[in-house]
């Protein structure tokens, strides 16, 4: 089926030595801090072209995956980083013009977020933008975040947020870093947004949450509940919280075609979109077979005219 996948991932191409605390192993993976990241195909933006071709997708947005978030870096560090692993991810897509790369925005620090976004406004490659979900950003409804909502809101610019690592020491066993805490991450980043007021305050900026939502979706009736009886630190609304979560889109990856049906409901059918997660092992082969249980129109909905109109893309 035609259509665009939302949700891959590719490492930055850097020069041996380049940064601080990176280093390339024999086989031409990253050590980050300590950590080799990801498996090989992680380094090798042709295997996600053929990976497209073999399941008849058209193109994919890229952006480097959690590992390389680096937060809690300092302020010298961390924009010393960005502006590399940025840089990087641009060179690893430069000859594939079917990857379409988000810059990653460094919302741990607000100031060098904004002053990155700034770095690389300009740069027509940039398909839209990356960043952490939770982790250690700061609040999503900080203000020393409006100066970015204004930036993207004012160029209609899409965001992807990914969650990073829980900071919840609980979450070592079991894998449940993954498996509970990027869900939960994603939906502390979706509460912040909507309770904060920053979604309809910020209209034409377009927010894409990864992992269908994570835990978001099935939260909703429960914030609306909250906001109906005044829960202490709830501030008045511009919107209630179901009108401002269908300002959110969120990709397909639920690995359950029924949680992917309340998301329809839920974000909208125009919010959904095809992701896979390309090439972790969480991730799927074919985002397509988590909508096949869809219909025909909504199907070529969420594989194509979503994804072109969250990317800015012209439709025809």
């Amino acid at each position: 089926m035609p259509g665009i996948d939302v949700h891959t991932h590719l490492a930055p191409v850097l020069a041996e030595g380049a940064v601080r605390g990176v280093e390339t192993t024999a086989d031409g993976r990253l050590t980050v801090d300590g950590h080799t990241v990801g498996p090989g195909d992680l380094y090798r933006p042709e295997r996600l072209v053929a990976h497209l071709a073999a399941i008849d997708l058209d193109a994919a947005a890229v952006s480097i995956p959690p590992p390389f978030f680096r937060q809690g870096l300092g302020p010298g560090a961390t924009e010393s980083w960005v502006r590399a692993a940025n840089d990087g991810l641009l060179a690893a897509v430069r000859e594939q013009p079917a990857l379409l790369p988000l810059a990653y925005l460094p919302l741990d620090r607000p100031q060098l977020a904004l002053e990155e976004y700034a770095r690389v406004r300009g740069e027509q490659r940039w398909a839209g933008l990356a960043a952490s979900a939770g982790g250690r950003s700061v609040s999503l409804a900080d203000p020393a975040l409006a100066p970015l909502w204004r930036a993207l809101d004012d160029d209609a610019r899409l965001l992807l947020l990914h969650p990073g690592s829980s900071p919840d020491a609980r979450m070592d066993e079991f894998y449940l870093g993954n498996l509970l805490g990027n869900p939960v991450e994603t939906a502390v980043a979706a509460a912040q947004l909507v309770f904060g007021d920053v979604l309809p305050t910020h209209p034409r900026m377009r927010v894409l949450l990864v992992h269908c939502g994570g835990c978001a979706g099935g939260l909703v009736g429960r914030w609306e509940r909250g906001v109906a009886t005044a829960r202490p630190g709830l501030r008045p609304l511009s919107e209630p919280p179901r009108t401002a979560v269908r300002r959110l889109h969120v990709d397909c990856l639920a690995h359950d075609p029924a949680v992917v049906s309340h998301a329809v409901e839920v974000f909208g059918p125009d919010k959904l979109l095809l992701g896979s997660d390309w090439p972790f092992p969480m991730g799927i082969e074919d985002p397509a077979e988590l909508i096949a249980h869809l219909d025909d129109d909504l199907r070529h909905r969420i594989a194509v005219d979503n994804a072109r109109a969250a990317l800015g893309l012209r439709l025809g």
